[in-house]
């Protein structure tokens, strides 16, 4: 602010005496009174970033924490999970769709933004596309004039969700299916979506590509060269090109991994990191590394933790009873978004195209135990001492660990890459979840770490890991009773930076 004053005065030498010394006073009376000085720089430089690192689109992702996938097509009204391609698009016809209740009860619950499956493997279409008579347009829902992907862009925005596609490669429908001729008409139906229906914040494949299927009535099994049929690094470039801002996810990225399993649980060991030069979606014998990343991976691409409320991804009357409980789904949270990833919980619409009362059930009470588990943090604000910090200059120093501001954060000097911090938190308090965050900004980096409480006069370990990331939840097996606690950075990538410790 300082400097902006003398700028000032600079300008007002030219402009006139009268502003000079108008100016002048007013610099004067801002060093009197200490104006600026909140606004101090470090006097020590924050560390150099250590790639690779996260863009602005990932950093927003992982701030998301959890989204929702809607699976719906032709397989809510036949029963089937994976449709076979010969369904007639007559059955699909919602009585009462109304996706602003979906996105009521998504927003109620905290879900940031919304996968859709605009086509699936039956490759029915959600939309009306020029390329296709399989579609909705020959459905009898709304007399064949309904466009179920642009209603539920419109409603996810409405409600401030963002909104995304799952359109699979792999579809049981087209006669050219393993031909190069379906190669051009999947690179339309992307132009179309990615031309027509707003902003797409993430693109979905996954590696269901070939098997059986009805192919125009070939019936018949059809296999073909996942590494190569769809030429990717030709066909993600089409959706570049129209929305530079959409991350592409599948088992290699290039933006967001699969996590190598569909049963919620990431990796203890979560490295955001990846190197997908030899990876491609669907690819065998990849789910240990998928799961863990890569401490030397040459790419930011974090895992994304895929799991449905149901025992199916698609609505099946005979699995309301089978919804996941609130506990079930707590557990998933800290074995996703507690383990550094994003989670995509999928909840299908059933029949009438509503969310089905039991799955609103299992959400609403989910949403309230991680509200009132995590509603107090009983760190906030407290002191900490440090057993070192960045040269000594206060602007990185322990207590940044409990400010509550995310743009903060303690390290140390570059040469050190261990620490401890030390929580002093006034009187004894129960803890039984310890939640630790890294500055991923600026790069992973953490290796491994313990919590330790004092007893007997030393400290004891009462538990600890290896990787933190944008976020680390670890439920303690028995809660203790304490009035300090201390984190020790035992190895990092570089001199690590903690950006928060809260005591729950």
């Amino acid at each position: 602010m300082i400097k902006t004053g003398i700028s000032t005065i600079e300008r007002s030498k030219r402009s006139g005496s009268a502003t000079f010394y108008r100016s002048l006073s007013l610099l004067i009376l801002m060093i009197m009174l200490g104006i600026g000085t909140a606004c101090k720089e470090p006097d020590v430089a924050a560390p150099d970033p250590l790639p690779p690192i996260p863009t602005k689109q990932q950093l927003a992702w992982h701030r998301m924490e959890t989204n929702v996938f809607v699976h719906f097509t032709v397989n809510t009204f036949t029963g089937r999970e994976w449709g076979f391609g010969n369904e007639s698009p007559k059955i699909f016809n919602p009585t009462d769709f109304d996706p602003e209740q979906w996105m009521k009860t998504f927003k109620k619950v905290g879900f940031k933004g919304i996968i859709l499956t605009a086509k699936h493997h039956d490759g029915f279409c959600l939309w009306p596309s020029k390329y296709t008579d399989h579609d909705i347009a020959n459905s009898p829902f709304k007399n064949g004039n309904g466009d179920v992907v642009q209603a539920v862009s419109k409603a996810a925005r409405k409600y401030g969700l963002k909104f995304g596609i799952y359109l699979s490669p792999w579809d049981r429908n087209r006669a050219d299916y393993g031909k190069p001729g379906y190669i051009n008409y999947y690179r339309n139906q992307l132009r179309e979506l990615f031309t027509n229906y707003g902003p797409i914040y993430e693109m979905w494949f996954d590696g269901a590509n070939g098997g059986n299927g009805y192919y125009g009535g070939a019936n018949e099994e059809r296999r073909i060269d996942r590494k190569h049929y769809y030429h990717w690094p030709k066909t993600l470039q089409i959706i570049k090109d129209l929305q530079p801002k959409t991350l592409l996810f599948s088992d290699s990225g290039p933006d967001l991994r699969w996590v190598g399993n569909e049963n919620g649980i990431a990796g203890k060991t979560n490295w955001n990191m990846l190197t997908p030069d030899t990876l491609y979606p669907g690819k065998a014998h990849t789910s240990h590394l998928l799961r863990t990343g890569a401490i030397d991976g040459s790419d930011w691409i974090p895992a994304e933790v895929d799991v449905s409320i149901r025992p199916g991804w698609f609505y099946h009357p005979n699995e309301d009873s089978l919804v996941k409980s609130p506990e079930k789904l707590f557990d998933i949270y800290l074995k996703s978004v507690g383990r550094g990833s994003t989670l995509l919980l999928n909840v299908p619409p059933d029949k009438r195209g509503l969310i089905h009362r039991e799955d609103i059930k299992a959400l609403e009470a989910w949403r309230k135990k991680i509200d009132e588990t995590f509603s107090d943090n009983l760190a906030a604000n407290a002191s900490v001492q440090a057993s070192s910090f960045r040269g000594g200059d206060e602007s990185f120093a322990g207590s940044k660990v409990t400010d509550g501001n995310p743009d903060t954060y303690w390290t140390t000097d570059d040469s050190v890459k261990h620490g401890s911090l030390e929580i002093d938190l006034g009187s004894d308090q129960t803890i039984k979840y310890i939640m630790l965050q890294e500055y991923i900004t600026l790069g992973q980096r953490v290796k491994s770490f313990d919590v330790q409480i004092p007893q007997d006069g030393e400290w004891k370990t009462i538990t600890g890991g290896t990787t933190i990331g944008y976020k680390r939840i670890l439920p303690l097996n028995q809660p203790v009773n304490t009035s300090k606690i201390r984190v020790q950075i035992k190895d990092s990538r570089a001199c690590p930076l903690i950006s928060n410790i809260a005591l729950f």
